[in-house]
């Protein structure tokens, strides 16, 4: 702004120390400086930007009542020009900045494939990867681009570092909403999903992210659907893939099985159609298998600390017990897992979940456990676990104490869920709280077996859950602390035949199945009985107990075209009723392919592996490809895949690592989560709450770069911060501004010693910010550099060509502009990033306050390793130092360099 041109250096300088609110400076200034200067101050980076210091504190937004106070307390003061938005190709000095250019250098950049992928002999590389998208029909909002730009910031960073790149996009296509949409309009799921990618892809290059376009893949293209299925034969061959039934929500509805995150009171919440619970034949993945290792290599990586203990905590490996309880008719043992084997003498009843087999032999005969068993099925785990009050009912059955022979009662109640563990627990009341809450409902014993650490006993009206003393548990165990307790009853357990020590994992392997049509084929087939043709209908058996592998030679296995997409009440697919496509002949049999598809996680979890050797035909990809790029050194996306996403990925590339398949033992080396754009009322952008923001509207009205800087400059990357349209002003501001200095550069004007100084102090700040992806601080740095080019009478050109180049990853259109109308033909993607000298970022000067009588009476701008006699002199020459020293006798002089001038009078 005008304003911030005439401002004295003394400003520039605050304005950078107020970039540090821990420095003494900082505080001194705030304290001590008008409201007026204040504003100054703000004024520095113009438009409504200029409401708020957050940018130069490194935010975290706080509150919205805390911001909304802190703009109100500076709106009234603000410069003019903030009071209005400017238009997008205003400029002050020079000739406007067009968004005509924007176009133009993507047409530059496509023409040229300035962004094509090489691979140098003895050049370090960086792969930096976003989280590909799903397509959806919507198209992005504001809120999307924020990760892709700060991805494609490091991207073109590197590329002028001299790293080869590798920045690729595609589409994570497979997916339930274009079949839902199928079902609803007979659009076939194909169709909308390519009109997706399209819509998704012009939005993308509307930005100007360097994108290796040659490079894009889609996760329901043919050749890709063949090297998922190539992988998920690979995990077969392994004994990792396998068929089991499993309890599951099955939802007619939707024709498929639904995780319990999915399931809202009962109901699927996409179309809120019905889920219950029933026994299914599903292909699972076996995870478990590498937990250990899924848990322990995750040391090494440079992750968000949270994510990582999500992942540890969804692992969740326990040591522990496994116990076999007799029952009493002869059947089969029930066998629990516990952590706390101590506490078995305290065991006062045993419960099995309504799916375990021997909930479900009593009901066929016990009408209140059917009952029950049916009640329960429409509840999602997460309902059950829950829910406060402990439901139940008595099986009518016992087992047998495995160390006393005390008959203990069975009861069936669904806070102990089937698919966890055993699907059976021991119930301790005296030190489980769930446990303790169903004795307490049902009226069933509690028997203290820990006392406290001190030997106290007392009765119990909560469940006592701390390690304490054995008591009450037998001569060989009573008195034994928790951990040598654990021991010797786990060594009694053996003993006696009834137990052993055990591993366990809360992590559960990986129902696969889907029963669903717009999905990856499961390339398995099995043997059929018939008498006759079961494509037309004739009566037929499947022995789904002999799966046999598609031959490799044979895949892909593509769907089938279909007309109907509804699922219809066979659990196993709408593919189920493609007679043509699910049964044929082979060898004068009769054989019958599987009608379960992947789920849509299985194409995102081997995808940065294609996209080192998209085009190739032979292989999924070659070990010089895999070499060359893996592991991926920057990966961007959203902390919701903080846990499944990223756990599904990292177990098959360690199944892939194990075959040699793959060179590194972890796909991932660094993540970075972007934090979420809130709207403007600081929600969640939703359809349903009318506050999302369309990015082709924003790029429309102010062009891609001034959206660009906007989102990294609303505060820190990681953090959530509402979007303000009205708030791009300041970022265009600045955008014009750089442009105008281009206009103005003139090769033969001098660089003075204060623009060479500030010059080397920004070329260092901005990349170290960028290092860091600290990006609102690197722009913050920028306009203060901005600012004082736009102050000087003669511009040096050297100065606004290190501007063009620092500028540059961040709102590319501009730098490009910028450095043609400099005077340069070729491109600056491949320009070497800008040096700066350590000696010449040094500040010679200092801006030192004048004390008289430990009162501030004046600022003086001073030599910072200034002799005292020179700092006296120019202190004393202020006109208002003298004010404060007329008629008074100096009785001392306190100077210390850089820090302290202060005249104490009488």
């Amino acid at each position: 702004s005008p304003g911030a041109r005439s401002s004295s250096s003394s400003s520039l300088r605050s304005a950078r120390r107020c970039e540090h609110p821990g420095s003494p400076l900082v505080a001194s200034s705030m304290r001590t400086r008008s409201r007026r200067a204040a504003v100054s101050l703000l004024g520095l980076i113009g438009g409504a930007h200029a409401t708020s210091l957050s940018h130069f504190r490194t935010p975290v937004f706080a509150a919205a009542g805390a911001r909304r106070c802190m703009q109100r307390s500076f709106r009234a003061a603000a410069p003019a020009e903030a009071a209005a938005p400017p238009a997008a190709g205003a400029s002050k000095g020079g000739v406007a900045y067009d968004l005509a250019i924007e176009a133009k250098w993507q047409a530059h950049w496509e023409a040229h494939r300035t962004f094509a992928t090489r691979r140098r002999e003895g050049k370090q590389k960086k792969y930096v990867l976003d989280m590909f998208p799903y397509p959806s029909g919507a198209g992005l909002h504001v809120g999307h681009p924020e990760g892709y730009t700060a991805s494609d910031i490091m991207a073109r960073y590197w590329r002028m570092r001299d790293y080869d790149v590798l920045h690729p996009m595609g589409w994570d296509s497979f997916g339930l909403p274009a079949e839902q949409h199928a079902m609803n309009t007979g659009t076939h799921p194909e169709v909308t999903t390519k009109e997706n990618i399209a819509n998704f892809k012009r939005q993308l290059r509307s930005l100007g992210f360097s994108y290796d376009w040659e490079r894009e893949l889609a996760t329901t293209d043919v050749g890709y659907v063949k090297w998922t299925q190539w992988i998920f034969l690979k995990l077969f061959e392994q004994g990792l893939a396998f068929q089991d039934e499993k309890p599951v929500n099955w939802c007619a509805g939707l024709g498929t099985v639904l995780a319990n995150e999915e399931i809202i009171d009962g109901l699927s919440e996409r179309g809120g159609f019905p889920v219950e619970r029933k026994p299914l034949r599903q292909w699972v993945l076996k995870i478990t298998a590498l937990a250990d290792r899924l848990a322990a290599e995750l040391d090494g990586l440079d992750w968000p600390e949270g994510t990582m203990t999500m992942q540890r905590s969804w692992i969740g490996r326990s040591e522990g017990a496994e116990i076999a309880f007799a029952t009493e008719g002869g059947g089969e043992d029930v066998r629990v897992f516990t952590t706390r084997a101590d506490t078995l003498m305290g065991a006062t009843y045993v419960v099995v979940a309504p799916e375990h087999p021997l909930a479900r032999r009593v009901g066929e005969s016990d009408s209140a456990v059917a009952k029950y068993i049916a009640e329960t099925a429409s509840k999602s785990d997460l309902d059950r676990t829950s829910a406060k009050a402990k439901s139940g009912v008595p099986a009518g059955e016992s087992v047998v104490h495995p160390l006393t022979g005390e008959r203990l009662p069975v009861w069936v109640a669904d806070y102990v869920i089937g698919s966890y563990g055993t699907g059976a627990v021991m119930a301790v009341p005296a030190h489980d709280e769930r446990d303790f809450d169903f004795a307490a409902a049902h009226g069933l014993p509690v028997k203290r077996v820990v006392a406290e650490p001190d030997g106290a006993a007392e009765a119990l009206e909560e469940a006592f859950t701390e390690h304490g003393v054995a008591v009450n548990s037998g001569p060989l165990v009573d008195g034994l602390a928790t951990p040598e307790a654990k021991a010797k009853v786990v060594e009694l357990l053996a003993e006696a035949g009834r137990g052993s020590a055990k591993v366990s994992y809360k992590l559960r392997d990986w129902v696969f199945s889907r029963q669903r049509y717009w999905g990856e084929p499961i390339p398995i087939y099995f043997p059929v009985t018939t008498d006759g043709d079961p494509r037309k209908g004739d009566a037929y058996s499947i022995d789904y107990s002999q799966p046999l592998p598609v031959p490799e030679e044979e895949l892909p296995v593509a769907l089938p075209e279909l007309e109907d997409f509804q699922p219809g009440d066979d659990p196993q697919g709408c593919l189920a009723r493609v007679l043509d496509w699910r049964f044929f002949q082979r060898d004068g049999k009769w054989w019958a392919r599987e009608t379960n598809t992947m789920p849509q996680w299985a194409g995102s979890c081997w995808y940065y592996l294609r996209f080192a050797d998209p085009a190739n035909t032979q292989q999924a990809w070659s070990a010089e490809a895999e070499k060359a790029w893996l592991p991926v050194d920057l990966y961007v996306g959203g902390a919701e895949h903080a846990v499944l996403h990223l756990l599904y990925a990292r177990f098959w590339h360690k199944v892939l690592h194990s075959l040699g398949l793959v060179s590194t033992a972890e796909p991932f080396q660094k993540l970075v989560h972007q934090g979420m754009i809130l709207g403007a009322d600081g929600e969640k952008m939703s359809k349903s709450r009318g506050n999302v923001i369309n990015p082709d509207d924003i790029v429309s009205a102010y062009g891609a770069d001034a959206m660009r800087l906007y989102e990294m400059f609303m505060g820190p990357l990681e953090a959530v911060k509402p979007w303000q349209t009205e708030q791009i002003a300041g970022v265009v501001r600045f955008q014009n501004r750089v442009h105008a200095l281009a206009t103005r550069a003139d090769g033969s004007a001098e660089l003075g010693d204060e623009t060479e100084r500030l010059m080397h102090q920004t070329i260092k700040k901005v990349t170290a910010d960028v290092d860091a992806l600290s990006f609102n601080t690197a722009i913050s740095q920028m306009m203060i550099f901005s600012n004082h080019l736009a102050g000087l009478k003669q511009l040096p050109a050297e100065p606004v060509e290190k501007l063009a180049l620092l500028v540059s990853p961040l709102a590319p259109h501009l730098g490009e502009e910028a450095w043609q109308m400099l005077g340069h033909e070729q491109s600056l993607a491949y320009e070497p990033w800008p040096e700066y000298d350590e000696a010449k970022c040094v500040e010679t000067d200092v801006v030192m306050a004048v004390q008289v009588n430990g009162k501030v009476r004046a600022e003086i701008k001073i030599a910072k390793d200034a002799a005292e006699a020179e700092a006296r002199e120019l202190a004393a020459a202020s006109e208002n130092v003298q004010k404060f020293l007329d008629g008074k006798e100096v009785k001392k002089f306190i100077y210390v360099p850089g820090r302290i001038i202060n005249f104490v009078a009488k």
